[in-house]
């Protein structure tokens, strides 16, 4: 049997397209995001899940790719920063939006940035609450967005440029 009993063939959607590949089962999303589809705007940070750089959507929800098993996303829709504009014909508002407002300086953090604020556009839009939500805000609504809430909401995104209040404006300049 040799290695073929630690890798199984797994099937996912990256940025609408699907790829079936054979993978390690150690093998982590953001490795094969970057190493085996040539998909490197997710960057590799710290390895532990703790900067955000590596911020991708699976399903629409923001996950750390370093900590993903890829084996373990059989079926899974992935958008990457690549993917955020869809067809690629126009940038996303949220990467028009960071261009217009400067929201990064060395651009490393940028991919992480991205993902996680789309994926923060659409938690907030269906009502799920950050640590800091007023409490008396009616359950499932959708949160409005002001400075605190975004802060926070993507307080899992370092910026070791410090761009934070650009990112901030840019992703005010998005919400609906």
């Amino acid at each position: 049997m040799g290695n073929d009993q630690h890798r199984s063939q797994t099937t996912l959607r990256v940025n609408g397209t699907p790829h079936t590949l054979t993978v390690d089962h150690r093998r982590v999303l953001l490795d094969l995001l970057r190493e085996d589809l040539d998909l490197t705007g997710a960057k590799k940070g710290c390895d532990h899940g703790q900067c955000g750089a590596c911020t991708v959507l699976v399903d629409g929800r923001r996950v750390n790719s370093c900590l993903l098993f890829a084996v373990t996303l059989e079926g899974c829709e992935v958008i990457t920063a690549e993917g955020l504009g869809g067809d690629g014909e126009e940038p996303h508002p949220l990467q028009r939006a960071f261009l217009e407002r400067d929201a990064f300086q060395c651009g490393y953090c940028t991919p992480g940035q991205l993902c996680s604020a789309a994926g923060m556009l659409a938690e907030a839009a269906a009502g799920h609450p950050s640590h800091v939500t007023d409490p008396a805000a009616p359950s499932g609504a959708a949160v409005p967005l002001d400075r605190a809430e975004i802060r926070e909401r993507l307080s899992g995104n370092l910026c070791r440029c410090g761009a934070y209040p650009r990112i901030a404006e840019a992703v005010e300049d998005v919400i609906p």
